[in-house]
């Protein structure tokens, strides 16, 4: 099953670019987007934002591909920002749900909203990956947003956890995309909402403090 995830992280991408590129000549194909929208949301209720960090096709494409063109600086704290998420959340539903109306029983119109919602995001999150770091968007994705607030409310342990065997070191910290502090966590679950999940601050921490099934309850 670990096999099967690294190699899903590291291709996943492809999807997106089959789905950019088959809904050129069929926008039906655009209507698979509807999955990506409601992953989130239905995988938080289990493992926080696990689908944002590990299986996103988006997200694994900025991990992989737009991370190597990235600047890598600090996301502005306005991005971060809930006045801003929230902003987002509903402009972005109001468009998709106003789009989805008027082209009610016909799936090329409404494909063509998915469509243009996945293209135009994705280009956004590109473009904001050369002012700051590649995961960007993820701070003000709408679905990670509403994906977020779902696992604030769950608190579900099945999550990254931190054990006394920090060191605070900080390591995790300057890994982390979102700006997260790890170690602030030792002793306990990473029940920040806005992790989602990626591993990299396991990966780098020295002591291997930070992993699932680390502590018992």
């Amino acid at each position: 099953m670990k096999n099967l995830l690294i190699i899903w992280k590291k291709y996943s991408f492809l999807l997106l670019l089959a789905f950019i590129f088959l809904s050129l000549f069929d926008l039906r194909f655009a209507l698979a987007a509807v999955i990506c929208m409601a992953a989130p949301i239905a995988v938080s209720f289990f493992k926080g934002r696990f689908w944002c960090g590990n299986l996103c096709p988006r997200g694994n494409f900025y991990d992989n591909v737009v991370i190597k063109i990235s600047r890598n600086k600090k996301v502005p704290e306005f991005l971060k920002s809930v006045f801003f998420r929230a902003f987002m959340v509903v402009f972005m539903m109001t468009m998709f749900v106003l789009g989805i109306k008027n082209n009610w029983g016909n799936p090329y119109g409404i494909g063509m909203v998915f469509y243009r919602l996945i293209v135009i995001t994705t280009i956004a999150g590109v473009m904001l990956s050369l002012l700051y770091n590649h995961r960007t968007w993820c701070h003000f994705c709408p679905m990670g947003t509403l994906a977020s607030l779902v696992a604030g409310f769950r608190k579900s342990k099945k999550v990254l956890q931190v054990t006394s065997d920090c060191v605070s070191c900080k390591l995790c910290e300057k890994k982390c995309p979102l700006g997260i502090v790890p170690y602030d966590y030792k002793g306990n679950i990473l029940s920040h909402p806005d992790c989602i999940q990626c591993g990299k601050c396991s990966n780098v921490c020295p002591k291997k403090a930070i992993g699932y099934d680390k502590i018992s309850f």
